[in-house]
C-alpha cells in the first residue's frame, strides 16, 4: 500500500522547484511570479501612457475604457478556461468554435421563446457539452489534444454554420439586450466587466486554493507522478476539458448580449488569443505552471494594443505583427526563465 506514495515522493522533486547548490528554493517561484506580475503591469501601464499621448481625448474617455473592459471581458472569460487546460498540458483549439456554436444555438427561434434563461441555459449547456466530447476523446479516449480540439474546432464551425445557414440571428428577448444597455451599468462598470471578475476571482481561488488547482498542476508538471500519488489523471482531465467548454457558454451569452444577435463567425481566432494571452501572462505551454492574473492581464493587454491601434487608424496588419512580437517576447523570457532553474 505504501509502493506508490513512495515512489510519487521520488519522483515530486523532480517537477517543483529546483535548487542549485542544495539551497531550499521553495520561494523563488513566488519572487519570479511577482516580478513578471509587476512587468505586465508595466507595460499595461506603458500601453496606456501611449494611448493617452497618442489620443488623449478619445482613449481617456470613460466611455473608451468602458469599451475596452467590455471587449476584453468576454476573451478574458474564454482564457480563464484557457489557462487551466495549458497549465495541465494540455491545449484547445475550439474555444472561438464552442463559442460559435453557443451563441447561435441559444439564439434560434425556438430557444428565444424561453426568454432570458433559456438563451443563458442553452448557451452554457452547449459549451459543457462540447468540453464533455473533448474531454472523452482526450481522457478517455487517448487522443492528442491538439487532433481532438481540432476535430471538434471543425465540427462546431460547421454546426454553427449549418443551424444558421450564413444569416445572422438578432435577438429579441428585451431583458437580455437590456444587459448591454447604460442602465444596466453598476457604479459607472458594465455588467460583462463584472462577470469577467466574478470569473477571475473564482478561477484564481480554484486554481491556487483548492486541491482541484494543486491536481490541475501536478497533472501538467509531471502526470506519471500525479498518478502514482494517487490523482485519477484521466478524470482530472475531463473536468479541465468541461470547465473550458463552460467559459466557453458563459463567453457566448456575454457575446450575445454585447451584439444582440448570433452568428458563425462569432468568437474567430479566439483559441489563438487566449492561447497568446496566458502564454505572455506566465502560463507555461508545456504544463506545470498557471496564472490567472497573468492571463486577465494578457487580455488587458492585447485589448489595449488592438484600441490604440484603432484609435490612431493604423493597419491592422501593424497591430498583428505587434501582437507576434509580444508573443515571441514571451516565450523567450519563459525559456530564459526556464534555464535559469536548472
Amino acid at each position: 500500500m505504501t509502493q506508490p506514495a513512495t515512489a510519487a515522493q521520488k519522483q515530486a522533486p523532480t517537477s517543483t522547484a529546483k535548487s542549485p547548490g542544495g539551497k531550499d528554493s521553495s520561494r523563488r517561484p513566488g519572487l519570479r511570479w511577482d516580478v513578471r506580475t509587476l512587468s505586465l503591469l508595466g507595460v499595461l501601464a506603458a500601453l496606456v501612457a501611449v494611448g493617452g499621448i497618442t489620443a488623449p481625448d478619445e482613449f481617456l474617455a470613460t466611455s473608451n475604457l468602458q469599451l475596452v473592459l467590455t471587449q476584453a471581458s468576454v476573451i478574458g472569460v474564454v482564457t480563464v478556461g484557457m489557462t487551466f487546460v495549458i497549465t495541465s498540458g494540455g491545449i484547445d483549439l475550439s474555444v472561438g468554435a464552442m463559442v460559435a456554436l453557443a451563441s447561435v444555438w441559444a439564439t434560434t427561434v425556438a430557444t428565444q421563446e424561453f426568454g432570458f434563461a433559456g438563451i443563458l441555459f442553452t448557451a452554457v449547456i452547449v459549451g459543457v457539452g462540447c468540453g464533455l466530447v473533448n474531454g472523452l476523446l482526450i481522457a478517455y479516449g487517448r487522443m492528442v489534444p491538439f487532433i481532438a480540439t481540432l476535430a471538434m474546432l471543425a465540427s462546431a464551425r460547421g454546426l454553427a454554420l449549418q443551424i444558421t445557414d450564413g444569416s445572422t440571428q438578432v435577438v429579441s428577448v428585451d431583458s437580455v439586450l437590456d444587459l448591454g444597455g447604460r442602465d444596466a451599468y453598476v457604479l459607472g462598470i458594465p455588467p460583462l466587466v463584472l462577470i469577467f471578475g466574478a470569473v477571475t476571482v473564482i478561477g484564481w481561488l480554484l486554481l491556487n486554493r483548492t486541491t482541484f488547482g494543486r491536481r490541475t498542476i501536478a497533472v501538467g508538471g509531471n502526470a506519471e507522478a500525479a498518478r502514482l500519488a494517487g490523482i485519477d489523471v484521466r478524470r482530472q482531465r475531463l473536468y479541465l476539458y468541461l470547465l473550458s467548454g463552460l467559459c466557453c457558454g458563459i463567453a457566448a451569452f456575454m457575446l450575445i448580449v454585447l451584439a444582440g444577435s448570433g452568428q458563425n463567425t462569432n468568437g474567430n481566432l479566439y483559441e489563438l488569443d487566449a492561447i497568446a494571452a496566458a502564454i505572455i501572462g506566465g502560463t507555461l505551454l508545456s504544463g506545470g505552471r498557471g496564472t490567472i492574473i497573468g492571463s486577465v492581464l494578457g487580455v488587458l493587454i492585447f485589448t489595449t494594443i488592438t484600441n490604440i491601434f484603432a484609435l490612431n487608424n493604423l493597419e491592422t496588419a501593424v497591430q498583428q505583427i505587434a501582437k507576434g512580437a509580444i508573443i515571441v517576447a514571451a516565450v523567450l523570457v519563459q525559456r530564459r526563465s526556464l534555464h535559469g532553474d536548472t
